[in-house]
């Protein structure tokens, strides 16, 4: 009985490095992804994060059309394009009489068609794939290096903007009125949104990659008012779900990145119906 259970469960990550690989990945991205997460759901931005995600396709598509599936090409493309959609957004809703949400998904819709008409027309269709689902179980050393860093950048400032950020979730209108960090922190954190999604776009691709940053912090806040567990909850969650996902497309043969999401997806539902802070289930 343990030895089936342990060829069942362990023995795909003790034999094969390709999914040591992706287990290790999606751990380093549920480090720093989930803490930003948290704080999307608590600004209520969790669309800007789905619309970012979609706006570093462009960037990526012309690194890798410049270099092909170049790491370094697609990562600056990606951050370059990602950061140009956040600002022009900012831009058009401070001088024009759009909203900021409007301006935002407008730039996204472009970004998104443009990255997939350079990809589809210079690529072929596993070219547009890889870049629209990602390839969790081909990261190679590179990969690895490179969320490895993304992650250590955006804890330390996560740690540096962690107070403005507090505040900002709390009361964004008199924090303004009474610091010059409110824009520091708003941008500073935009740029760690955007590094985060270029980051889980070389895992899970642009479509997937936003789904392991909000549905965690999603999860957490049925099951804790504060912070702290919030973070601990949503971190638990994204790995957890990560180890099945990535269980489910080893034995049922299943597309990776849909896997893993499809796994937070379903502890979202079972945390909406019974979670204690507001699941539709719950006594309290």
């Amino acid at each position: 009985m343990i030895s089936e259970l342990y060829s069942l469960f362990i023995e795909p990550f003790s034999d094969f490095s390709f999914m040591q690989r992706a287990l290790w990945g999606c751990i380093v991205l549920s480090i720093s992804a989930t803490p930003i997460g948290v704080f999307l759901t608590l600004r209520k931005m969790s669309l800007t994060g789905d619309a970012m995600a979609h706006a570093i396709l462009p960037g990526a598509a012309i690194g890798f059309l410049v270099a092909g599936v170049s790491i370094t090409a697609m990562t600056i493309g990606g951050i370059v394009a990602g950061c140009l959609v956040a600002i022009l957004a900012g831009v058009v809703a401070r001088h024009s009489n759009a909203e900021e949400d409007s301006s935002l998904a407008a730039f996204y819709l472009l970004s998104l068609a443009t990255g997939v008409l350079i990809i589809s027309a210079k690529g072929s269709n596993m070219d547009l794939l890889h870049v629209l689902f990602g390839s969790v179980l081909a990261l190679n050393n590179d990969a690895l290096i490179l969320l490895t860093s993304i992650a250590t950048i955006s804890l330390l400032a996560l740690a540096v903007l962690y107070r403005p950020l507090v505040f900002e979730c709390v009361d964004p209108a008199f924090f303004r009125s009474v610091s010059k960090l409110s824009s520091v922190a708003h941008y500073g954190f935009l740029l760690l949104v955007v590094l985060n999604l270029v980051a889980g776009f070389h895992a899970l691709g642009t479509l997937m990659a936003v789904g392991l940053m909000i549905l965690p912090a999603a999860i957490a806040r049925f099951w804790s008012e504060k912070l702290g567990a919030m973070l601990i909850i949503a971190f638990a969650t994204s790995v957890i779900s990560s180890y099945f996902g990535l269980f489910l497309s080893f034995h049922a043969s299943f597309a990776t990145s849909p896997a893993i999401v499809l796994v937070m997806g379903s502890i979202y539902i079972m945390s909406l119906l019974f979670g204690r802070h507001g699941g539709l289930l719950s006594n309290n």
